[in-house]
């Protein structure tokens, strides 16, 4: 699926409409869980464009944990797939919009507002929340961290230093609701380039992906570094296009590092503790 920048921009509008629609105001919550796709990123951002906050979920964790980040948010929409639905608790099916279409709730075709609706103006400022980011799921309890609009703005604004331009084409195998992926995610379209989203890690086809589609920047996690520079195709894969690579979430040990140094085209950088 492709969406050029004036199908987005024309959706995120009709997403923005129905919100409003539906009674949401600017600093309401929606959920979004299920498997990576243009149409959850096209609703992340659609829902900012109604200055509404975006707590995205993991399917990957047990149905307690869902209900309780669920209860945390307090969403007045849940838009789920059918990954995500066998989490669900009862009581929320009022709220449900079905992303496949393979899910309870309301169809989102059906939900979506018209073709060339527009939403009212909203005013956002710097501090206005953008985000819900649930963290430290592993040691415990997942906690909801409210990140603001100037947050991701800084995130942006520092991306200048990483080459970022209308050219870029980043590639994102990480899910939607890490700040692995979005990190990246939100730079890649701040600057006009563009996005490749991989639902799936898989070191082969995502090395196909990289050399046919020109890929400049990538967010991954160490683990995937080391799966992609050992796999047999690594060296005969044409990367010269990357200008830069980020890695988060885990120890990058040095031998791997210094190996995606020197096998690899472009700068490399990590990030620490970007949810809390």
């Amino acid at each position: 699926e492709i969406l050029t920048w004036s199908q987005l921009d024309a959706l995120m509008d009709r997403i923005a409409a129905a919100m409003q629609r539906d009674g949401l105001k600017p600093g309401d919550a929606i959920v979004i869980s299920g498997a990576m796709s243009p149409r959850q990123a096209a609703i992340f951002l659609g829902a900012l464009r109604a200055g509404v906050v975006v707590a995205p979920l993991a399917h990957s964790v047990t149905p307690e944990t869902f209900a309780a980040m669920l209860g945390d948010a307090g969403p007045k929409r849940l838009f789920v797939d059918a990954q995500a639905a066998p989490l669900l608790p009862a009581g929320h099916e009022e709220a449900l919009v079905s992303l496949n279409g393979q899910a309870p709730g309301r169809a989102f075709e059906d939900w979506l507002a018209p073709q060339g609706s527009r939403p009212a103006p909203v005013a956002i400022g710097p501090d206005d929340a953008f985000n819900i980011i649930y963290s430290s799921g592993t040691t415990g309890q997942p906690k909801g961290i409210v990140q603001p609009h100037g947050m991701r703005w800084s995130h942006i604004v520092r991306g200048a230093g990483y080459g970022w331009s209308p050219e870029s084409r980043a590639l994102l195998s990480t899910p939607l609701y890490s700040n692995t992926t979005l990190v990246v995610f939100f730079p890649a379209l701040g600057y006009g380039g563009t996005v490749h989203l991989m639902p799936r890690f898989d070191a082969g086809r995502w090395l196909e992906i990289a050399e046919r589609e020109r890929i400049t920047h990538t967010m991954l996690v160490p683990v995937q570094y080391r799966r992609l520079l050992a796999h047999p195709d690594f060296d005969r894969r044409d990367l010269t296009a990357f200008q830069m690579k980020f890695s988060t979430s885990a120890p990058f040990d040095a031998a791997p590092k210094a190996d995606a140094l020197r096998r690899w085209p472009g700068g490399l950088v990590e990030f620490y503790g970007m949810t809390e």
